[in-house]
C-alpha cells in the first residue's frame, strides 16, 4: 500500500492555496476601497445618508444636477442656520425619478423628514440613461458606500427589471471601487469645481447640452409614462411615512430654457399632479434669466444661489408643510 502523497494532491493544494491567497487578496482590496470612498466621500447622496449624524430632518432635497448647486461650499449649512431647519440635499447627477426613489427609500430605513423638495426636470423623464442606466453607472457605484439593505433593495429593482442585474454584482464585489482610477481624489462634481465661474452664452454649447440631456427626442409617450409612474410611487412613498412633498423647477438662463423640447406639456403635468394631490409646485425656470448667475449653460454659480436661496427657496421652506 502507497501511503506517498501523490502528484495530483500536490496540484490540488496548489491550486487551493492560489484560490485562498487570490480571495484574501481580494477582501483587502475591497476594504481599502471600501474605506477609500468613505474618506474620499462628499457627493454622492449614498454617502451623505451613511455619514449624517442627523436622525429626522425638515426637508430632504431630491432631484438631478440642476439642485445640486444649493449644496455647494457651505451653502445648505447657510440655509439651516438661516430657517433654523434640517436640511439634506441628495440631488445628484442626471439623476432621475427611479433614482431619487431608490435613494430616498434608503434614507427612510434610518431616518425621517417633514418634507420633500424634489427639483423636477424634464430630460429625467425622458430616458432610461437617467434611470435604470444611473444604478449601473460605475461612477456612482465607485463612490457608493456598501451595505446590505441597499444592495438587497438593487437586487429587488434588477428582479422587477429595472436594474441591470449586473449592477447589483458590481456593487456587490465592489468591482467599480477597485477599479477606480480616481479613488483617491474627493468626489467632488465638476459642477462644484467651477462654481465662482461666470458663463459666458454659447449657442453652441447650449445645443450640445441639450443633445446630450435629450438623447432620444422620439415623442415616446411609453417611456415617460414609465418614469412617471416611477414619481407617482416616489410620492406614495413620500405619503406613507406622513410626509408633504413640493415641486419645483430650478432657474435657468434664457439661452438655455428656449431649447427644451415639449417644455409646455412637461409644465401642465407637473401642474395636473400638484392639483390633483395638493402639493406645493413653484416653478423658477425663468426666474433668474441673466445668464451671470450661470456657472455653465444651465446650473447656478455662487451669485446666482445665493439670489435663488433668499429670493425663492427660503420663503417656500419656512415655514415647513405641516
Amino acid at each position: 500500500m502507497n501511503d506517498q502523497p501523490q502528484p495530483s494532491d500536490f496540484r490540488r493544494s496548489r491550486i487551493l492555496l492560489f484560490l485562498g491567497v487570490g480571495a484574501l487578496l481580494y477582501v483587502i482590496a475591497f476594504l481599502v476601497a471600501e474605506r477609500l470612498a468613505y474618506v474620499t466621500g462628499h457627493t454622492n447622496p449614498i454617502f451623505k445618508i451613511d455619514t449624517t449624524s442627523e436622525q429626522d430632518f425638515d426637508w430632504v432635497i431630491l432631484g438631478a444636477s440642476h439642485a445640486m448647486p444649493l449644496d455647494f461650499d457651505d451653502f445648505n449649512q447657510q440655509m439651516q442656520q438661516e430657517t433654523g431647519l434640517k436640511i439634506i440635499n441628495l440631488a445628484g447627477p442626471g439623476t432621475g425619478p427611479l433614482y431619487s426613489k431608490f435613494v430616498l427609500e434608503h434614507f427612510l430605513r434610518r431616518h425621517a423628514t417633514r418634507n420633500v423638495l424634489y427639483a423636477t426636470d424634464s430630460f429625467a423623464f425622458n430616458s432610461s440613461q437617467w434611470n435604470e442606466e444611473r444604478l449601473a453607472d460605475p461612477k456612482l457605484l465607485a463612490r457608493t458606500p456598501y451595505s446590505v439593505p441597499l444592495a438587497i433593495n438593487l437586487g429587488r429593482y434588477a428582479e422587477q427589471g429595472r436594474s441591470d442585474p449586473r449592477a447589483l454584482l458590481n456593487y456587490a464585489t465592489g468591482f467599480s471601487k477597485i477599479n477606480n482610477s480616481d479613488r483617491l481624489k474627493p468626489d467632488i462634481w465638476e459642477g462644484e469645481a467651477q462654481f465662482d465661474r461666470v458663463f459666458k452664452p454659447s449657442a453652441v454649447a447650449d445645443r450640445k447640452r441639450i443633445d446630450y440631456l435629450y438623447p432620444s427626442m422620439s415623442d415616446d409617450a411609453v417611456t415617460t409614462a414609465k418614469y412617471l409612474g416611477d414619481f407617482a410611487a416616489l410620492r406614495k412613498i413620500v405619503q406613507d411615512h406622513g410626509a408633504r412633498m413640493a415641486i419645483i423647477k430650478m432657474p435657468l438662463p434664457a439661452p438655455f430654457y428656449k431649447l427644451l423640447p415639449r417644455e409646455v406639456d412637461f409644465d401642465q403635468v407637473m401642474e395636473d399632479v400638484a392639483k390633483a394631490e395638493s402639493l406645493i409646485f413653484r416653478d423658477f425656470s425663468q426666474s433668474m434669466i441673466d445668464p451671470r448667475f450661470y456657472s455653465d449653460t444651465d446650473h447656478l454659480n455662487r451669485t446666482g444661489v445665493t439670489k435663488f436661496i433668499s429670493e425663492y427657496l427660503k420663503p417656500l421652506l419656512v415655514p415647513p408643510a405641516n
